[in-house]
């Protein structure tokens, strides 16, 4: 009886939220994102996007500082694929991680940021920056990056998809980058298109959502293990359809 009333309540809230419907990403390739908002880097000084540009390309991940699930990841994908090209942050471009959630400030962001750096020391140490901001600043940058993204207050808890846009120094959108792990030479290609000015293209738009509640226990759960279980449910599937086909091909050829 608990489970069946599990079920009805998470298929009512699927009803009333639908986070494949909230997320998103619109295509505004050659959209100009403002630059001059305000907003607070990780040590709380004042900044724009404009400034930390300095003239330079801009590579904004919008993220949750305090995410429960994939964000990450994307910051993880977003180092390797940096250190495996030649472009580097501080010197020809600007990496900023994006907070989106205005509830969060400079501690959170401090938090993310020592978090990347422990994890990948090679990167640089200039270039790379994590902001916080007010309600109307940050949705006035998502907005025209055409990036949507939703709260449900039920869960408390952001529903928004894993990429990585690639801006001019002017803050024009040049490229989108989509998933937790771009590949380098794709970068590094988005990054000389941007700092020449040149226009990007979209590529390939698989969107990875970074939402996930569990109605059976309450509880939110990293997205990224619900990925990695259904993965290994594919290769048991896969491993044990091969083994059929195994076992029945030495029989006819035993038969035979």
């Amino acid at each position: 009886m608990t489970r069946a009333l599990a079920l009805i309540t998470a298929a009512f809230w699927l009803a009333a939220f639908d986070p494949f419907q909230a997320a998103g990403i619109d295509p505004r390739l050659g959209a100009r994102i403002p630059l001059d908002g305000t907003f607070r880097e990780a040590d709380g000084r004042a900044v724009s996007l404009g400034g930390l540009a300095d003239g330079k390309p801009l590579v904004l991940v919008p993220v949750l500082h305090r995410c429960p699930n994939i964000c990450g990841v994307t910051l993880a994908g977003l180092a390797q694929a940096i250190l495996a090209q030649r472009l580097r942050p501080g010197r020809d471009f600007t990496l900023v991680a994006f907070g989106i959630d205005p509830r969060e400030g400079p501690d959170d962001a401090t938090a993310d940021l020592a978090d990347l750096r422990r994890a990948f020391p090679a990167l640089p140490a200039d270039g790379i920056h994590a902001l916080t901001g007010a309600r109307d600043q940050i949705r006035a940058v998502t907005d025209a990056l055409g990036y949507r993204y939703a709260w449900d207050d039920r869960i408390g808890q952001y529903a928004h998809v894993a990429a990585v846009a690639i801006l001019r120094p002017d803050g024009t959108l040049n490229h989108w980058l989509y998933g937790l792990s771009p590949a380098p030479d794709a970068l590094e290609r988005a990054l000389d298109e941007a700092a020449r000015g040149r226009a990007g293209d979209w590529g390939q738009r698989i969107l990875l959502l970074c939402f996930h509640y569990d109605p059976m226990t309450g509880r939110n759960g990293p997205l990224i293990w619900t990925l990695l279980r259904t993965l290994g449910a594919l290769v048991a599937l896969g491993g044990g359809g091969w083994i059929a086909w195994s076992l029945w091909r030495d029989r006819r050829l035993v038969k035979s």
